[in-house]
C-alpha cells in the first residue's frame, strides 16, 4: 500500500489498517518460523506497510498503542 493511499484514510480506517497489518505480520512470522512460508519477500513488504501506517498515525497524533 502506498503512503498516499494511507494518508487518504480516515483515523478509524488507519487504526484498522494498523491492526490488520500487525496481524498479517504476525502470521507471516509464524509461517516463516515453522518453515511454511514460501514467499519470504512478503515479510519485508508487510513490515514496510506497517511502518508506513504507523508513521502517518504518528504524524496525525493518533495514539495507536491504546486503541
Amino acid at each position: 500500500m502506498k503512503a498516499a493511499e494511507i494518508r487518504e484514510m480516515s483515523d478509524d480506517e488507519l487504526r484498522e489498517q494498523v491492526k490488520t497489518a500487525r496481524r498479517e505480520l504476525f502470521g507471516l512470522r509464524f509461517q516463516h518460523a515453522t518453515g511454511e512460508l514460501e514467499n519470504t519477500a512478503g515479510l519485508q513488504s508487510a513490515k514496510r506497510d506497517l511502518a508506513r501506517a504507523l508513521t502517518v498515525a504518528r504524524q496525525r497524533g493518533i495514539d495507536i498503542e491504546t486503541s
